[in-house]
């Protein structure tokens, strides 16, 4: 979000809208374990950011294919678990969509576990899946992936801590300097009362994080639905990971 020209060439200061109070989570959260090591202990400086940094690279639709957005068809096998679609649409502070904005996921298998080194504890690996999609919004905002419902998993927060079955959003705007990030659950989890970063939301925008099952849109003998919208600002934000203001998709 840019309105002028700073007097040094190439360089432009954006505006952000104020962050909304009691939606986004604290930085810093004592039942999430790994905030104390990271968090920060000064308040953010607000620099100003170069032409090419909100310009580019482009995120447009020629780099995408079917496949990015259907994790579920990227290997030579299915992957393993319940199929799923997941849709929703972005818009913006004032109920607008957002359009051709770039929206990726990633997600643990249906046993819980990531294709990652660093998690190693004994679930198995699916080899028809990968957990990565990406998508691109269309005119009217909306964004549709197809994949599998994700596993509960054991994390070492805490005494017999165990993640909610989640996926992992990022939002990005003109550029990658304009990236948001959040989680989407799904309904009933029983694992939600003992959660720390589900906790860490400010109770009354918790359930924004919550998808909804979505019969209507469930296609039959194929896949169930859920549906998620993402909300940049407002009231009705969604919660965010970042909470400075310096992000904006």
């Amino acid at each position: 979000m840019t309105d002028g020209l700073l007097p040094t060439p190439g360089l432009v200061r954006a505006r952000y809208a104020a962050v909304p109070a009691g939606v986004h989570p604290e930085l810093l959260s004592p039942g999430y374990a790994s905030t104390a090591a990271r968090a920060p202990l000064r308040p953010p400086v607000d620099l100003p950011q170069r032409l090419t940094e909100i310009t580019g690279p482009l995120l447009g639709e020629g780099r995408l294919s079917a496949r990015d957005a259907d994790l579920t068809a990227q290997h030579e096998v299915e992957p393993v678990g319940q199929r799923i679609l997941v849709q929703g649409q972005v818009r913006d502070s004032d109920g607008r969509a957002v359009p051709h904005t770039l929206v990726e996921i990633w997600q643990a298998n249906a046993a819980g576990r990531y294709r990652h080194l660093g998690d190693q504890w004994p679930a198995p690996l699916d080899p028809g899946f990968s957990g990565v999609g990406r998508t691109v919004t269309d005119a009217e905002g909306r964004y549709r992936f197809t994949t599998v419902r994700p596993g509960a998993y054991p994390w070492g927060n805490h005494h017999n801590a165990w993640r909610p079955a989640h996926i992992h959003f990022s939002l990005f705007g003109r550029a990658f300097t304009q990236r948001l990030v959040t989680q989407m659950y799904f309904p009933d989890d029983p694992l939600f009362g003992q959660d720390p970063i589900y906790a860490a939301v400010p109770e009354q925008a918790r359930e924004r994080l919550v998808s909804r099952f979505s019969l209507e849109q469930t296609q039959p003998s194929w896949a169930l639905a859920y549906e998620f919208d993402l909300v940049l600002r407002g009231t009705d934000a969604t919660p965010f990971e970042e909470q400075d203001g310096q992000d904006e998709a």
